[in-house]
């Protein structure tokens, strides 16, 4: 028996009925009711065991259940964990056939029409299309063929909520055979979604990573779009990266697993074969200026936002900071201001007139002295959103400014409303973060500035060129649909942005030679953690592990040592960088010495 969520491991309980491997039940843990599933049978134990309280209608299949025992194996989580992200089957539904009603608009041209026949051809396949090639088209063709199979398709986004107007598109075509799940949904709308997917009636299930682990029968093809996206990794136990095991459980069920993205992975690249979409529907021309500064909202850029609100045209502000600035500092005596539970600098929040940590939440209020000089000279550092915003309202009082970030979108119906405003031409500027390049259709962006690419380029982290350069595509592919853009870049590295910002395949060529025999895809990595309240608990248990792991000659001990950011919501945090030819030799590694208080991240995204 395991019991769902719970970090331990197999316990035993009895039942006078015979039940099913898979049945999920309730029972007795630790004083409290908790469910759990059925793994397997055993004679009665010689100790004492509880009773089982109720049988459910609900049971995980075989299939979910070998999901499961990957995910906990390879992701070094208990398989109550694992089974955690499922939901399970109801006993009780029939699977009904239903009418599948689509319009009949969409018409490919030759060169989407080969791409297609190229992912048809492929168990796992790769759609390279540029911005505007049309690889939204090719999904709903393909999803059209999985239907006439009287089969279903799942469609990963990266972040659902932030997409509605890709679920817009996609239920104007499939009608109400589209189903969209994501954590937003209130309890009614998410009851209703089960009951379709249960039911059958939901033939396409587009959402997040979560979408991955619905009940689902009858599966015909999965669709990761976005693949490039680090959203996809879950930052939590079981650390699992949704695109990885959507390629997982397209092999469970026999079926095609299709990649796409305008900027894809490298892992993504050398692994699968790809079908290249170059080009896109807009005749428009893209012209981009570079200029060598940092983060500030210099004349040059005042210069074309106001020819931009002359010519009544829209602009987006890219800035990969929230609030008003990242850092305050003394300018006196050099004293900054980090979190009390954190090693990290606090943002300052005007608005709110206070400080606040992004990664525990710890809020304060501004100082207005220096806490260590009691100087009043206290500077900020790194621009944020909502400083730009600020400046840009007090230069340009006349037009309608928006912020775009996580701070300002916090709902899906605020999302539909701040794009709507902007599609309506409402909004003349929006300034935000990562948010803007993630999907969204703006028909009249003529400018896009880009501020903070070179703290992405100089990132500590293997990946950080090409997380650098596909932001750039991404957000600068958001402009130049309906007229001539301008995409202006603050950089003091334009001779790299320059040279591959229309050639991301030949970046991906030159990257493959720096990375073989170094990094994936070329090698596995893998990251322990340990976090703890008293820092010679953490350091001791971190040097424990990295001796046993001196055994194990198949696997590199990169670098171990204090994190970047060495304390974390009043946790002390050490960390060993493993790297390997195989994954198999990193977990027989780590399966001898890792132990309760290491963190194990297989295939880490993060480094900071």
């Amino acid at each position: 028996m395991s019991v769902i969520g719970s970090p331990l491991g197999e316990f035993s309980y009895h039942s006078s009925q015979k039940i099913d491997i898979g049945t999920k039940v309730t029972l007795i843990f630790n004083k409290h009711k908790k469910e759990g599933i059925v793994t397997s049978t055993c004679e009665k134990p010689l100790f004492k065991t509880n009773d089982i309280l109720e049988i459910t209608k609900f049971y995980y299949s075989n299939k979910q259940i070998k999901l499961a025992q990957f995910i906990a194996s390879y992701y070094f989580s208990s398989l109550g964990e694992a089974l955690a992200l499922m939901l399970a089957y109801d006993k009780t539904n029939t699977i009904t056939s239903s009418n599948i009603l689509h319009d009949n608009s969409i018409q490919l041209s030759q060169k989407q029409e080969n791409a297609l026949k190229f992912l048809q051809e492929h168990k796992v396949s790769l759609l390279f299309g540029d911005t505007g090639s049309g690889k939204t088209e090719i999904y709903m063709k393909y999803f059209e063929k999985i239907l006439h199979d009287n089969k279903r398709a799942i469609f990963l986004m990266p972040e659902i909520s932030l997409t509605p107007q890709m679920g817009i598109r996609l239920e104007q075509h499939f009608k109400e055979s589209v189903v969209m799940w994501h954590s937003k949904l209130t309890p009614k709308q998410k009851r209703i979604a089960q009951e379709k997917i249960q039911s059958g009636e939901a033939k396409i299930i587009a959402g997040p990573r979560s979408a991955l682990f619905l009940p689902i029968k009858d599966l015909g093809l999965i669709v990761v779009d976005e693949e490039h996206d680090d959203s996809y990794k879950s930052s939590s136990r079981p650390r699992y990266n949704a695109r990885d095991i959507a390629i997982y459980i397209g092999k469970l069920h026999d079926i095609p697993v299709v990649l796409g993205s305008a900027t894809p992975s490298l892992n993504s690249y050398v692994k699968f074969p790809h079908v290249r979409l170059k080009g896109g529907h807009f005749s428009t021309n893209k012209e981009f200026i570079y200029e060598k500064a940092v983060e500030t909202l210099s004349p040059l850029i005042h210069y074309h936002v106001e020819k931009i609100l002359q010519a009544k045209e829209q602009a987006i502000v890219f800035l990969p900071t929230r609030a008003n600035f990242k850092y305050m500092i003394c300018g006196d005596c050099g004293h900054h201001y980090e979190c009390v539970f954190c090693s990290i600098g606090m943002s300052i929040h005007q608005k709110t007139h206070a400080l606040k940590c992004h990664y525990c939440n710890y809020t304060q209020a501004i100082p207005q002295v220096c806490s260590e000089c009691g100087s009043k000279n206290l500077t900020h550092s790194r621009l944020g959103t909502a400083e730009a915003v600020r400046v840009l309202q007090e230069e340009y009082k006349d037009a309608n400014i928006e912020q775009f970030d996580r701070d300002s979108i916090s709902t899906s119906a605020k999302l539909k409303k701040a794009l709507k405003k902007f599609n309506d031409k409402e909004t003349d500027i929006l300034v935000g973060t990562q948010m803007l390049s993630k999907g969204h259709d703006y028909h009249g962006v003529t400018l896009a500035v880009v501020l903070g690419m070179d703290n992405m380029l100089n990132m500590s982290d293997y990946r950080a060129r090409e997380k650098a350069l596909s932001s750039l595509i991404q957000i600068s592919g958001r402009s130049g649909r309906l007229k001539d853009a301008k995409v202006l870049v603050q950089t003091f590295n334009e001779e790299f942005f320059a040279k591959y910002i229309g050639q991301y395949e030949q970046f991906l060529e030159d990257e493959k030679k720096l990375r073989v025999a170094l990094y994936p895809p070329y090698k596995k990595l893998c990251r322990v953690l340990f976090s703890h309240k008293n820092i010679q608990t953490a350091q001791d248990t971190m040097t424990n592990v990295h001796d046993n792991l001196l055994e194990f000659k198949n696997v590199e001990i990169v670098g171990f040592g204090k994190c970047a950011i060495e304390r974390v919501a009043n946790k002390w945090r050490f960390e060993i960088l493993l790297r390997s030819d195989k994954s198999t030799d990193i977990i027989k590694a780590l399966t001898y010495s890792k132990v309760a208080l290491a963190e194990i991240d297989m295939d880490p995204i993060e480094f900071g």
